[in-house]
C-alpha cells in the first residue's frame, strides 16, 4: 500500500511539473507574440521565464528524490527490524525449550549451534549498521597499515564458509600467479568488512548451490584486483551501478525473498573509495552469475617491522 502511494505521488509530481512547464511555455510564447516589438521587455520576460522553468524543474526533481529516499529508508528500517527480530525470536524459542523441557545431549548441542548461528547473524547486522556510521570518521586514515591481501582474503573465506556452513570446495581461492605477495595500505578491519560483504553476497545470491571463485591479480603494475565470481542469480544490466547505492536492494531479492539491510555493497564501495580504489559489478544478466571486482592501489616497497597486517 505504501509503495503504491509513493509511486502515485511520484507520478503526480512529475505530471504536475510537466503541466506547469507546458503552461509557462505557452504563456511566454503568447506574451512575446503580443509584445514582439518591445525588445527590452522581451529580454526580461525570457530571463524570468528561464528562472521560472528552472524553479519548476528543480522543485519536481527535489520532491521525487525525497519520496524515493523516504521509500529507501523505510525499506532499510523494515529490513533491519526483520534482521534483528528474527534471530532474537529464534534464540528465545530455543532457550524456552531448554528451560521447560528435558533435552538429550545431541539435541542440546544442535540447539546451541542454532543459537550461535542466530547470534552471529544478529551481530553481523549490528556491525553493518555501526560500520556505516563509522566510515565517515577522519581518524580512520591514521590507522592504516601495510596489509597482505591473500592471507586476509583466505581468512574471510574461512569465516564465510563457517558462517554459512559451506564445504571446503564451495568457495575456491586461487593462488596468486608466481606466488607474489600483494600488499596494500589500508585499515585492515575495513578491508575485512569489504571482502566479507562481497563473499556473503556471492553466497546469498546462489540459492541453487554455491560455486564461488576468488582470484587476486595485478593490473597495470600499480593496482591489485580481487575478483569474486559466482554462478548465482546474476544482475540486470540496469542495476549494475545502482546496487552500490545506500539502502538499494536488487529486484533479484524479490524472487527468493533474500533479506538484508541494503548496506553491504554500499559499505564496499565506500571502503574502496576511501582506500583510493573502486568496485564494480559484471553480469551477463539474470541466472548467469556475476563477478565483483574490488580494485586497490598496490603498496610498493619494503615493509617496516611491526607495520604489516594480515
Amino acid at each position: 500500500m505504501n509503495l503504491t502511494r509513493r509511486r502515485g505521488a511520484i507520478a503526480f509530481f512529475i505530471t504536475l511539473g510537466v503541466c506547469l512547464t507546458a503552461l509557462a511555455v505557452t504563456l511566454n510564447i503568447t506574451w512575446i507574440h503580443h509584445n514582439g516589438r518591445r525588445l527590452a521587455i522581451d529580454l526580461v520576460g525570457v530571463i524570468l521565464f528561464g528562472i521560472l522553468i528552472a524553479g519548476v524543474v528543480l522543485n519536481t526533481v527535489f520532491l521525487v528524490r525525497e519520496i524515493r529516499r523516504n521509500e529507501q529508508q523505510d525499506s532499510f528500517l523494515n529490513a533491519v527490524t526483520h534482521e534483528l527480530k528474527t534471530p532474537i525470536a529464534s534464540i528465545r524459542l530455543y532457550l524456552d525449550t531448554l528451560q521447560r523441557r528435558t533435552v538429550d545431549e545431541p539435541q542440546r548441542k544442535k540447539f546451541y549451534n542454532i543459537m550461535r548461528s542466530d547470534t552471529d547473524r544478529l551481530l553481523n547486522t549490528v556491525e553493518q549498521v555501526l560500520k556505516a556510521g563509522e566510515l565517515g570518521q577522519r581518524d580512520r586514515d591514521r590507522r592504516r597499515t601495510r596489509v597482505e591481501l591473500h592471507p586476509l582474503v583466505a581468512e574471510c573465506v574461512a569465516t564465510v564458509c563457517s558462517r554459512h556452513h559451506l564445504g571446503p570446495d564451495e568457495i575456491n581461492l586461487l593462488d596468486v600467479p608466481g606466488r607474489v605477495r600483494l600488499f596494500v595500505m589500508g585499515n585492515v578491519e575495513d578491508l575485512r568488512t569489504a571482502i566479507s560483504n562481497l563473499l556473503d553476497n556471492a553466497v546469498k545470491y546462489s540459492p541453487n548451490g554455491v560455486q564461488v571463485t576468488c582470484r587476486l591479480a595485478i593490473e597495470h603494475y600499480t593496482w591489485v584486483t580481487l575478483s569474486i565470481r559466482d554462478q548465482g542469480l546474476g544482475i540486470q544490466p540496469r542495476e549494475l551501478k545502482r546496487i552500490f547505492n545506500r539502502f538499494y536492494r536488487s529486484s533479484s531479492m524479490d524472487r527468493i525473498k533474500i533479506k538484508g539491510t541494503g548496506l553491504g555493497l554500499f559499505l564496499v564501495r565506500t571502503i574502496a573509495q576511501q582506500h583510493g580504489g573502486d568496485v564494480r559489478a559484471i553480469s551477463e544478466g539474470l541466472n548467469k552469475g556475476s563477478t565483483m571486482l574490488l580494485r586497490l592501489p598496490l603498496a610498493i616497497g619494503a615493509a617496516s617491522p611491526g607495520n604489516t597486517a594480515t
